[in-house]
């Protein structure tokens, strides 16, 4: 697929993949969920990529929400399938990816922009991101996760209060609620995510994978979460990693892990 919304660059098994309209903020649009969904499954099937980070072009926005124009004149049917292809294609699909996601938050996420952060693994912001989900102040609600990830992350009160208030926070703010793993100046963004992604990959991609689904397994309906790990857990010593990670320790020197997903 020819890119026209995203670039997409691989450098040392990490995929850099940075929304480019910024004349619109970023915003997200049909097509640039497809283009998003088209490089994450990329990134999956992919020997060179170990980590995926995902930011936004420039330095006011990472997604400063969905593209409104595209959906004002929607009807029921036509909102409930943007949202049921939203999830499917882009949003679900990066949060359940076996491969590592880090937002790297470079200013506003709003509406869509925080659904994305949300649903990736790890969520570095810039001292200057501002975040909240508006949807209702619009006669919305958030149509992307908002409503379960939030709850997830944040704690149903908090989630209530951002959600029916419509209001954004600060890059502290989101920090205190949990929102945030670390707060960074806008210079050190990029980097900080690098360095993130460089401890992942020292570890087993095997490993790295399976503790994604089990974490994942506590939010799930259709799982035990801890009956799930017990299964993981031992289904992980009938594989290489383990035994080139437990030689490597014994052995005193680093592990050289298969860097097959």
């Amino acid at each position: 697929m020819k890119y026209e919304n995203i670039i997409v660059d691989t450098e040392e098994k990490i995929q850099i993949v940075t929304i480019n309209r910024p004349s619109k903020l970023n915003a997200l649009n049909q097509k640039t969920i497809e283009e998003l969904s088209h490089a994450i499954d990329a990134a999956e099937a992919s020997k060179d990529v170990s980590v995926v980070i995902i930011t936004g072009k420039g330095e006011k926005a990472f997604v400063a929400g969905a593209d409104i124009s595209e959906f004002s004149s929607f009807s029921a049917e036509e909102g409930r399938l943007l949202s049921k292809n939203g999830h499917e294609k882009l949003f679900n699909r990066i949060d359940n990816l076996k491969t590592p996601v880090i937002a790297a938050v470079n200013g506003f996420a709003l509406g869509g922009g925080l659904e994305l952060a949300m649903a990736a693994h790890i969520r570095l912001f810039s001292e200057n991101a501002k975040v909240g989900l508006p949807e209702t102040s619009l006669g919305l609600i958030p149509g992307y996760g908002g409503t379960q990830r939030l709850a997830q992350i944040a704690g149903k009160g908090r989630a209530m209060q951002m959600i029916l208030s419509a209001e954004m926070i600060d890059a502290s703010t989101a920090f205190n609620f949990g929102i945030a793993n670390a707060v960074l100046p806008l210079e050190n963004l990029m980097e900080a995510s690098k360095k993130q992604a460089e401890k992942i990959i020292k570890n087993s991609p095997m490993a790295v994978a399976k503790a994604i689904q089990c974490i994942n397994a506590n939010y799930s309906s259709e799982m035990n979460g801890l009956e799930h790990e017990v299964d993981t857990f031992g289904s992980c010593f009938d594989t290489s990693d383990f035994t080139e990670g437990v030689h490597a320790f014994l052995e005193k020197r680093n592990a050289n892990f298969n860097n097959n997903h």
